[in-house]
């Protein structure tokens, strides 16, 4: 199991972020949600929320939202595995998918996309009740420090 990642607190002010989620798996989705909006509610980001179908619809939806203005989006989805190949093709499609908008766009992509083997394991990350990790929490944290990273070397080198 990965251990917990850093408390990143900043100040967030000036910067437009999009969530975008996946429905399925609701339970665990909107305990990363609340996890990604704590972050962004405590650091004054301004931010909305938008929903799509699934895990393998995050990157484009994500690339539209950076194209059009967000300065950083929080991808999050939960892939529980089954018994066909349809894990391994879903979660790399993400994966890669947002690996390429982050490189394209030259922004940051929180990545919150839960790759599991059962549900239990994604009630454990979802930062629930009784969670021992909050991914949702995390994708935004290291998103947000992203964007300000970035935006400084913008500022700095040119």
């Amino acid at each position: 199991m990965a251990g917990t990642g850093p408390t990143i607190n900043v100040d967030g002010r000036g910067l437009r972020v999009v969530i975008v989620a996946g429905l399925w798996h609701d339970v665990i989705t909107d305990g990363l949600i609340a996890g990604a909006t704590r972050v962004l509610q405590a650091s004054h980001t301004e931010f909305s929320l938008v929903r799509v179908p699934g895990s393998f619809e995050l990157p484009v939806a994500c690339k539209v939202a950076l194209e059009n203005g967000a300065d950083a989006v929080i991808a999050l989805g939960v892939i529980i595995r089954g018994g066909t190949p349809h894990f391994e093709f879903v979660s790399n499609a993400a994966t890669d998918g947002l690996t390429r908008v982050a490189l394209d766009t030259g922004k940051p992509v929180g990545f919150g996309v839960l790759t599991i083997d059962d549900e239990q394991q994604g009630l454990d990350r979802a930062g629930l009740p009784g969670s021992k990790e909050d991914k949702g929490e995390e994708a935004a944290s290291a998103a947000l420090a992203t964007a300000l990273v970035l935006r400084q070397l913008r500022g700095h080198i040119g």
